[in-house]
This record gives C-alpha cells, structure tokens and sequence, in this order.
C-alpha cells in the first residue's frame, strides 16, 4: 500500500513522488549503446525515438512538426493555434518572440487567439503536413472535438490527439452536450490519443475509451501556473506508475489490447526522460526543451497552449532565449554541456545501454530507488 499520510483531523493525503525524487537503479548487466534500440510503434505508425512534441504554437509549426518527423518523433500541430487563425503568422510569431520581459506579454497572447479559427487553414496546414511525408497528427481540445472533427478528417490526418489540461472519460455538463469520447472513438478507423489525467481511475477509464494512447500528467514544467490557479500539481513520477499499472490490468481485462503512455510534465533533461520511461511510459511529450532548438517558429520563447486562454490563462510567457543548436542536435548531439539538455535521446540510448535494457519495453522493468 502506497504512504497515507494525516494531515489534519479526518484527513488523509496519498504520498506521491516527482522524477527528481527518484533515480535509475543499473542492474546486473550492461550493454553496448550501439545495440541499444529507443524505436516504438503507435498502431501502424513506427517511430525512432519516443518523443511526441507538446501541441505548442511556440514549438510546432508544420515545418518543425516535419522536422520532428524525420528525426523519428511525432510532431502534432494544434489546430486551435495560430497556424489555423492566420494565413501567415510570422510577423506574430515574430512579435512575440520579442516581448522580453513585457507585463503585457499574457495580455496580448490572448488578442492574438482571439482570431477565430478558419476550417480552410486548418485543411491547408493538414496539406502542409501531408506533403511533409511523416505521420500527420493533430491536436483539439475536447471542447471543440465535436465541431471540428468533420474538418479535421475530412482533411485527412493519421493521428488525433484530443488534449486538455484534464480530461476524463465522464465529464459531466448540465448546460452542453458532452463528448462522449467512448462513442466518438468507437466511430474512427485511426488511432486516438487523449489526456491528460493524473491517476489510475482516470486513465483506466480513458483506455476503456477505445484510445491508442494516454497522456499521463499536465505539462507542468517551471513556467506552467496550473498549481497556482487551480491548486493541481501533478508527481509524475507517480502518475506514471499509477497509469502503468492500469495498463497492465486494461491488458488483462481485453485479453492482451495494450495501450501506449505518454508522459507530459517534468521533462527538461535526458536524465528526466529515462526515468518518465523507467516508471512505465512508452513515450514523452517535450514542450519547453524544443523551443531551444533553431527550428522553433517563436524563436526561442515558449508558452503553454494553455497560456493564452480568454479568461483564465495557466502558463506565464518565457522570455525569449537563444537556441542551443539544431533539432538534431538537441535530441542527438553533439553536447557540449553536461547538464543533459541536449543530446536528450543519445542520453537516454546511453541510460539503457549503462543497465542492459536492449528495447524500451525491457528498460520499464529497470530499478528505481528514492533518493530524496
């Protein structure tokens, strides 16, 4: 049984565990990195490392989602972002990029989506990254699954991702229809992927949805404010394991249908993403590591898709910064730093090698240890 802990008279509270809480515990064995594979598969659609890119206008334009894609990951372009509200959004892209230290910077984040988004961009951007070659993917909000979906797949994309800061399999409404995610993804022929949730009820439920894939946590790095303004904080390290475990008896319970685990939250470093992958994730969702490589369109600043919402924003605007180095070389290297920001998937390919893993799958059996 997991810690409880009283904190106060007739109430308790569970003990959860963020990554920096834990580490790697090598086992017996060791291997040679060049034996060593980071490849997963999502459905039909196969990928050399287990990145998948946080939906940030900040990060993915449908060039850089591309760029991801030849590299191996999964890049997923928002369609509730500034490439569906504006023909070309450069020149605001541009603008913010050089807020700096602006007070206003929330302020005009949320003039800018404002813009009502076009059904014709979003076709032409799912073009766009169809013409790229790799796996095309999108994000929705649940909010808005249901009346965007018809153009979303009309214009034809391979995965979809329905993203919210939460979402549940029983959200409750008694003024609007609610997304029936179970009914929804019972009606398409491709690969679902819905998130995010924090436990092993929630994720449970969302894999009783039919979903090829679960988002596990919020996104909560340093400059996401959903703690400050919702009071939720999420311990991956917990959330993760929690979401494994659901996993395993979701495969009992179908007689073996498995469903992938994306972690999104705490994510900075190669050390962090082996031990997301280590607690039972198949793959990551980088956000704010992928605004330092040139390839960014907001050139260097970053904010949460959250960050720009009409009434209650959860993410400051961080100051624009300079890239480090190509997309390449953030997630392959060279480094010529020791802190694990770049070459984030060279560290991870050494992290298995160093305890004998040869797959992803082998390498969620690796130890674990509190060291805090």
């Amino acid at each position: 049984m997991r810690d409880v802990v009283e904190i106060g008279l007739g109430k308790t509270a569970q003990r959860g565990y963020h990554l920096d809480d834990i580490a790697i515990v090598p086992s017996r064995r060791t291997r040679d990195v060049d034996d060593v594979s980071t490849a997963w598969q999502l459905d039909a659609y196969p990928f050399g490392i287990p990145c998948v890119a946080h939906p940030s206008d900040a990060t993915m334009s449908p060039a850089s989602a591309v760029r991801l894609g030849e590299l191996g990951g999964l890049g997923v372009l928002n369609v509730e972002g500034l490439w569906t509200r504006y023909e070309n959004p450069a020149k605001v892209l541009e603008e913010l990029a050089g807020l700096g230290e602006d007070a206003r910077a929330t302020k005009r984040l949320q003039e800018v989506y404002a813009e009502p988004i076009r059904p014709d961009l979003i076709a032409e951007r799912v073009r766009e990254l169809r013409e790229g070659g790799g796996t095309v993917a999108v994000r929705v909000s649940p909010q808005h699954t249901l009346a965007l979906a018809p153009v979303i797949l009309d214009a034809g994309v391979d995965i979809l991702v329905i993203q919210g800061t939460l979402v549940s399999a029983e959200h409750v409404s008694t003024t609007d229809e609610p997304l029936n995610l179970k009914e929804f993804i019972a009606d398409l022929d491709l690969p679902v992927i819905v998130g995010g949730c924090t436990d092993y009820k929630t994720a449970l439920h969302l894999m009783r949805t039919g979903a090829a894939g679960v988002i596990v946590g919020i996104g909560g790095d340093d400059w996401s404010t959903t703690e400050s303004v919702l009071g939720i904080r999420v311990p991956m390290a917990t959330a993760i394991a929690d979401a494994a475990a659901a996993r395993r008896d979701y495969l009992d319970e179908t007689g073996g249908r498995y469903v992938h685990l994306i972690a999104d939250g705490d994510m900075q470093t190669s050390g962090d993403i082996a031990k997301a992958l280590g607690c039972g994730a198949d793959a990551v969702m980088l956000g704010e590591p992928l605004s330092l490589c040139e390839e960014a369109p907001a050139g260097g600043a970053w904010w949460h898709s959250a960050a720009s919402h009409p009434s209650l924003p959860r993410g400051a605007f961080e100051v624009a910064g300079e890239p480090i180095g190509s997309m390449e070389r953030l997630l392959f290297g060279p480094a010529d730093e020791p802190d694990g920001q770049l070459n984030l998937f060279g560290g991870l390919r050494r992290a298995m090698a160093k305890c004998g893993y040869r797959d992803l799958k082998e390498f969620q059996k690796v130890g674990l240890v509190l060291d805090r």
